[in-house]
């Protein structure tokens, strides 16, 4: 049996916070999946169990933390663990079967009866259970399932307009078949290959708040992950992000656009048709306005998620140029530049 230095399989240090060793796992996960590597299966399959053995003790604050504590004395640790295993008790007709330690052989060589190594085996697979006429089953308290995390994708109208909407995402949840311990029967479930975890698609009703923000989350109370053993289930959170807008860009609570004008607008100045998210209205475009210059349309960016009220709009003016100049166009413009330069 060979020493498991589970920080070098993640790839993380030792004082890794709790969410950064799941961030590791995860990523690790997804590189190494069977299924992302069909031509190389078996020799991923082998890297992703050993990952999963990894992040079945880090992930554990409790065996985390016997982990930490076994150090050198890991082998002295291993032969008493041995002799107490090798001990096995009848009570109340209950037998406590211990698995197939001294015989790797019985669960694949090096392996122990969950699939895992050896040395998970001997320190962390708590392997004690209970056999009876029904399915192997051992007892759990109650706990809650886990928070989980995704993201929305929003335009800026669905975010303008708020309200109701239903959407499609893609959650990873608890695998309904092994109910999240990656094992079944000993073995690495076939279903979501040991990580516990899957990728389903689910539909929600959504209330998307007014004005709601890029990176901004939304919580769908008890539509996280399962609960185990009639635990609560967990929160989910929905992260926006919002598309691209062909119209407008937003900053903050304010919105900007550009508008094309006319050079005899910005010349002469006059009234323009400028869209808004809350529809067309008309803006006052003074005489003299030079090109590029940004007027701002008051209240009419977007709604303001606290404390009510609404953002500003900005109008960039781009003046055009007319093309394709008639001859009296053309003569009539000359005779403007001569009398601008004095010269008549």
């Amino acid at each position: 049996m060979n020493y498991k230095n589970y920080y070098d399989v993640l790839g993380i240090a030792k004082n890794t916070p709790e969410k950064d060793i799941k961030s590791a796992y995860r990523k690790l996960a997804r590189k190494w999946h069977p299924d992302a590597n069909p031509d190389n299966a078996a020799a991923a399959e082998e890297k992703f169990k050993e990952i999963q053995e990894a992040y079945e003790v880090l992930g554990d604050s409790e065996k985390r933390k016997k982990y930490d504590m076994l150090g050198s004395n890991w082998q002295q640790a291993a032969r008493q663990a041995e002799q107490q295993r090798r001990y096995r008790t009848t009570q109340d007709e209950t037998i406590f079967d211990f698995g197939n330690f001294g015989n790797p052989g019985a669960a694949g060589a090096g392996q122990g009866p969950t699939g895992f190594s050896d040395f998970f085996d001997m320190f962390f697979s708590g392997v004690g259970r209970r056999q009876g006429p029904g399915p192997t089953q051992s007892t759990r308290a109650p706990q809650g399932g886990q928070d989980l995390e995704t993201t929305i994708e929003l335009g800026l109208r669905d975010v303008y307009d708020g309200g109701k909407k239903s959407v499609s995402l893609q959650i990873e949840d608890v695998c309904p078949r092994c109910r999240g311990t990656g094992t079944i029967s000993g073995g690495l479930c076939p279903h979501c290959h040991g990580t516990g975890r899957l990728l389903q698609s689910k539909k929600f009703d959504v209330t998307i708040p007014k004005g709601i923000r890029e990176g901004q989350r939304i919580r769908l109370a008890g539509q996280g992950g399962a609960g185990v053993a009639g635990g609560v289930n967990g929160d989910l959170f929905l992260i926006v992000k919002l598309n691209d807008d062909t119209t407008y860009k937003r900053q903050g609570d304010d919105l900007y656009v550009d508008l094309p004008v006319s050079i005899y607008d910005l010349v002469l100045g006059g009234e323009v048709k400028v869209p808004t998210m809350g529809g067309q209205v008309t803006m006052t475009v003074p005489a003299g306005t030079q090109n590029n210059r940004t007027l701002r349309l008051s209240g009419k960016g977007m709604p303001k998620v606290k404390n009510g009220g609404a953002g500003d709009q900005y109008v960039r003016l781009v003046g055009q140029l007319p093309q394709n100049l008639s001859e009296k166009e053309r003569k009539l413009y000359k005779e403007l530049a001569a009398l601008r330069n004095g010269k008549k």
